[in-house]
């Protein structure tokens, strides 16, 4: 069962599918230390990496498995990063949430506006029924963006991962189809980048 990639369109942005012109945008994004400095994975150090992380999506979208999707902006079509689900189990109806921002567009609320644009789209056409969100506990900025689209901390994970050499403690949040507000537009509030597991 494939899953078709949507291009999705908000106030200030637009979410689309990977191209390979992407690679090099990606490998910038994914190559900072400081970006990744919350993320259970080092920062890349090969370009082929983003080669085969635009190779994942489209893989992803062929098994039905998930969907990832590269923001823009839309005044001027300036990368900003990605947001998307992985994990995507129709049985269940559930999937796990995941986005990464460049620094420079830190604190203009684009992860939650972007976060939000792809939960409607999930909730409608997917039909979930609940999404699950993960960020190491440091990151106390993009707890806030979960929270700010409705997501309920649950628990947390403690020890799960090893980032910079330095065991870590990873928050879990929940958001249930009953508890979703489509209609409710987040104020762009600051915002940080948060980690996703195995991509």
């Amino acid at each position: 069962m494939t899953l078709a990639t949507p291009t999705l369109h908000t106030a200030r942005l637009r979410l689309r599918p990977f191209t390979d012109a992407d690679a090099d945008l990606l490998f910038a994004l994914h190559s900072s230390a400081y970006v990744l400095r919350y993320w259970d994975s080092p920062p890349w150090t090969e370009r082929a990496r983003a080669e085969r992380f635009i190779a994942m999506c489209g893989k992803l979208a062929d098994e039905g498995t998930g969907a990832r999707v590269a923001i823009d902006r839309a005044s001027d079509g300036a990368f900003v990063g990605w947001c998307g689900l992985t994990g995507w189990n129709p049985d269940h109806r559930s999937a796990s949430l995941g986005y990464c921002l460049d620094d420079a567009m830190w604190g203009h609320g684009y992860a939650t506006e972007a976060a939000h644009a792809v939960l409607r789209w999930a909730f409608d056409t997917l039909d979930l029924n609940r999404v699950q969100a993960e960020t190491d506990t440091r990151n106390v900025a993009s707890a806030r963006v979960l929270e700010k689209i409705g997501f309920v901390r649950e628990g947390t994970m403690r020890e799960d991962c090893v980032v910079n050499g330095e065991v870590s403690d990873s928050w879990v949040f929940g958001l249930l189809r009953r508890e979703w507000r489509p209609s409710t537009v987040p104020q762009h509030q600051p915002v940080r980048v948060r980690r996703e597991s195995g991509f």
